[in-house]
């Protein structure tokens, strides 16, 4: 690049595409490190790319030029419990230039043949690898000079389509890859070079690892895959949150397998993932960071803490304890950029027992957290942690669990090719918000209308005589944690007052409570029964109670294309969504085929006679889910003056998750 000098000043250039096939990122930067040792690192994937499970070297053979040519296989995380996890088997070429540069060129290999592994095949997606790689130039002053190419196609049409926007986005690529390759490579120089300083006198290398060591279990846990020992306990599709259980006696969760934890049942985790909108991630993350007392159950943390001992009754978080609800973050590092923070957690506590007084009963949290900068497009947020000994001993084993936040970008907004302040929605479907209010138009912070996907993953070690119990205790617990941070999300909403159904309908809103009227009398009008109790439709009750009611009850506009405007909570419930999400959905993308056709056939009977019933049949929710119910129950909604028909409902009777 013309004029650029080595120096600490020195900034990389990223780019991101618009206008290619798949999704791709470039990235181009100045490091303090030789050409052989930035390719050595580059090459090594899994260190410093946290969504690289594995990559394997299959045969390696000379090339011309001193060249090499590898046969790789790679294996790359899903990042949420929505999605399956990607595999390539790609072709790597490494040569030398004549004025020093190193070239490293890699690209996929056609045909769809299964992985070395094929009981584990089935939990993996062929994606593929359009030409990538690196170019490592040489500076005369010292340094190199590198140009990163990522370019994938990750087949986003194996995902439900509201996760699409994250595989068919290049900033999500950018942040995960391009980026975070070139930040490793600078983080390496600084460690090299000696200015970097961490707390508590640890090896930068050895908290690096810690790092990767905690992504790398959290991955683990949302992924759960066969090979590792995982299985699913009694999934029946209709739970919301997954149960996996691990009986592996020797738990690899130390950085030395030699030190591998032996565990007398094994470990159990609970896992589940929902949208949020309107809520932006890096504040969330932030407040779940500062806020633990607001979500987490001490006493839990205390149980993970003590399970992870050699004997549970050993550690005094097994005895009477009361935790104070304070915490005190200890810094132990970050990198450069301070994108990602290591620290240690102490949760305080005191003994209830007299004997055991003067004794501490504090927990201790290895905790990483990533993503707090608003700015940061496309990048996720997280918040990882662990039990660990209050030694704090290198090689201590870890159990990770925490929350992962992901912007879900629109395809369309990465034809900007400058990359501006992103930020995303919140989940809040309460019927206490009120009317969503208007941000002035010049305010950055109000001018956006994406979602995130929210993951969360809590493991749980157990003794195999207690399996059943803890399992019931996980789901609890995480189901409480999900409320909590659905509580916070609202809190914390840069709207202030939640979402909107529409341009001007939210649930608190007077035109709700008017919708919520007209609902029930045209059923009643048309059908001659009553949707609610005749002592539960006056006032301002109707709109809870209907919101409150059984039946998933949908409501939809009369266009050439029916979109849903209102849903009550079991409505959104069956369709796995938001209210601020229901404006996205078409009224054809909840039936399947038959489900449509019969629709269309009683369309006119509906529009004739003011209703009719639909037999038994599936939907779909917006997570790919299938829904089965025994009826619905179609009505024509009819405004005050009863001659203009405002929109139709639609009552689904005994639903459930198939």
């Amino acid at each position: 690049m013309p004029g650029m000098k080595p120096g600490p000043d020195s900034v990389g250039i990223f780019a991101i595409s618009h206008s290619c096939s798949g999704v791709a990122a470039r990235a181009c930067g100045l490091v303090s490190l030789e050409p052989s040792k930035i390719a050595e690192i580059l090459k090594d994937r899994p260190s410093w790319f946290r969504d690289c499970r594995s990559l394997e070297v299959f045969t390696m053979f000379p090339a011309g030029n001193g060249g090499t040519v590898e046969l790789l296989y790679t294996q790359i995380y899903a990042p949420t419990t929505l999605a399956p996890a990607r595999d390539f088997w790609t072709l790597r070429y490494t040569t030398s230039l004549d004025n020093g540069s190193l070239v490293v060129c890699e690209r996929s290999l056609s045909g769809s043949g299964a992985g070395p592994n094929t009981a584990a095949a089935a939990q993996f997606v062929r994606a593929e690898m359009l030409p990538s790689g690196y170019l490592i130039r040489p500076c005369e002053g010292g340094g190199s000079i590198i140009h990163i190419v990522d370019h994938l196609n990750l087949e986003a049409w194996s995902v439900p389509e509201v996760l699409r926007p994250l595989y068919e986005s290049s900033r999500v690529v950018a942040q995960k890859m391009t980026i975070a390759a070139l930040r490793y490579i600078r983080q390496i120089a600084q460690e090299t070079s000696g200015e970097v300083v961490y707390g508590l006198g640890r090896q930068p290398a050895v908290l690096r690892t810690f790092s990767q060591r905690l992504s790398r279990g959290f991955n683990d846990a949302i992924n759960g895959f066969n090979d590792d020992g995982w299985s699913l306990m009694n999934c029946d599709g209709a739970e919301d949150v997954i149960i996996a259980v691990n009986s592996t006696k020797n738990l690899n969760t130390t950085s030395n397998p030699a030190n591998s934890l032996t565990l007398p049942g094994g470990v159990l985790c609970a896992k589940a993932s929902m949208l949020l909108q309107n809520v932006p991630p890096a504040v969330l993350v932030r407040f779940l960071r500062e806020h633990r007392s607001e979500w987490a159950d001490f006493s839990v943390d205390a149980y993970s803490a003590a399970s992870l001992k050699a004997s549970p009754y050993s550690y005094p978080g097994m005895r009477p304890t009361r935790f104070t609800g304070s915490q005190i973050i200890m810094p132990l590092g970050h990198t450069i950029e301070h994108e990602e923070l290591l620290e240690v957690i102490r949760l305080e506590g005191h003994s209830l027992a007299h004997e055991d007084a003067f004794m501490s009963r504090d927990i201790h949290l290895l905790q990483i957290c990533s993503g707090v900068d608003e700015n940061a497009v496309g990048a996720c947020s997280e918040l990882v942690f662990a039990p660990i000994d209050e030694m704090f001993p290198d090689d201590a084993p870890l159990l990770p669990s925490g929350f992962r936040i992901i912007p879900l970008d629109s395809k369309s907004g990465d034809t900007q090719e400058t990359l501006t302040t992103h930020r995303t929605l919140d989940l809040t479907s309460s019927l206490e918000v009120g009317p969503a209010t208007n941000q002035a138009a010049g305010d950055s912070s109000s001018c956006y209308n994406t979602r995130s996907v929210l993951t969360i993953a809590f493991q749980f070690p157990f003794e195999s005589n207690l399996q059943d119990n803890v399992a019931t205790m996980a789901r609890q617990y995480v189901r409480s944690v999900i409320s909590s941070v659905q509580r916070v999300a609202m809190a914390i909403s840069p709207s202030g007052l939640g979402p909107a159904v529409g341009p001007k309908l939210s649930a608190g809103s007077p035109e709700a409570l008017t919708l919520a009227h007209w609902i029930c009398q045209s059923y009643s009008y048309h059908v001659g029964a009553e949707l609610l109790r005749s002592d539960s439709v006056g006032g301002d009750s109707v709109l809870k109670n209907l919101w409150h009611h059984q039946d998933a009850i949908l409501c939809c506009s009369l266009k050439s294309l029916p979109v849903l405007i209102f849903a009550n909570q079991a409505g959104l419930d069956m369709l796995e969504t938001t209210l601020v999400a229901l404006q996205d959905i078409s009224l054809d993308k909840i039936f399947d085929e038959s489900g449509r056709k019969g629709l269309c056939a009683d369309f006119a009977k509906i529009m004739q006679q003011g209703f009719a019933y639909l037999p038994a049949g599936i939907c779909m929710s917006t997570m790919g889910r299938h829904v089965s119910y025994e009826q619905a129950i179609a009505w024509k909604v009819l405004a005050a003056e009863e001659n203009t028909v405002h929109c139709l409902a639609f009552s689904f009777i005994n639903w459930s998750f198939v």
